[in-house]
């Protein structure tokens, strides 16, 4: 890996021998990265990045006003909590047969759980999220031609998704609180991985093909994403 200064913006060069197209990916710490084949003189790259580089600082714009800390949710009677891109209220109860449930359009947990609330809602997150994301995998595959071996729910730090070995894929329990339009974009983007690792235009077609909305999804992720991340 090599670096790559164009005026005040600094990529880090990742080149591989799979990589047919350039691409930049700001990571949501604000680093830059600028993929490339090997064989791809710098003034070229240069080049590119002149011609991308309103888009680079609207990102970095993006992520400078949605990228502060934001207060982690407090589990105290009425604070709202998201499930498939809707939000619910917190009823705390004194006693309740399970740690988790939502009910009458409320998520109901014992107050004596409260203080490791966090916890008890992740854990209900995952079990929901596992059916839930194999289900849109089984609907999905077929249109794609991919078989997936299973889907595996957990913390992925800051990546929605993940293409593992064995055709294993695996997902943020974040997923499950995005709407439910977006929670499957994230799902056919992994699913397409499966035939192309990197972000090439084919890449994209495949997507495309069963998310035709591609840009607004992709777009709605990135703007709104990190609003789901205070949990």
């Amino acid at each position: 890996m090599s670096t790559l200064t164009v005026n005040d913006l600094h990529f880090e060069v990742r080149r591989s021998d799979r990589r047919r197209a350039l691409e930049i990916t700001v990571n949501r710490g604000g680093e830059l990265i600028l993929s490339a084949p090997p064989e791809v003189p710098d003034a070229k790259l240069r080049g590119f990045v002149q011609r991308k580089r309103m888009w680079v600082y609207k990102q970095l714009a993006r992520k400078e006003a949605t990228g502060r800390e934001k207060p982690r949710k407090v589990f105290t009677e009425g604070e709202g909590f998201d499930y498939l891109g809707r939000t619910y209220r917190l009823r705390l109860v004194p006693e309740s047969d399970v740690a988790v449930k939502l009910q009458n359009g409320r998520f109901v947990m014992p107050a004596a759980l409260a203080p490791d609330g966090r916890e008890h809602l992740i854990r209900w997150y995952c079990e929901r999220a596992r059916p839930w994301l194999w289900a849109r995998i089984q609907e999905f595959a077929p249109r794609m031609g991919v078989h997936p071996a299973g889907v595996r729910v957990q913390d992925l730090g800051y990546r929605w998704g993940s293409c593992g070995k064995g055709d294993w894929l695996y997902f943020h329990w974040k997923t499950i609180l995005l709407p439910a339009r977006i929670a499957e974009y994230v799902v056919v983007h992994e699913m397409a991985h499966l035939h192309e690792p990197h972000h090439t235009p084919e890449f994209w077609r495949r997507v495309e093909r069963v998310a035709p909305d591609l840009d607004r999804r992709r777009d709605w992720l990135k703007g709104h994403g990190i609003e789901v991340e205070s949990l």
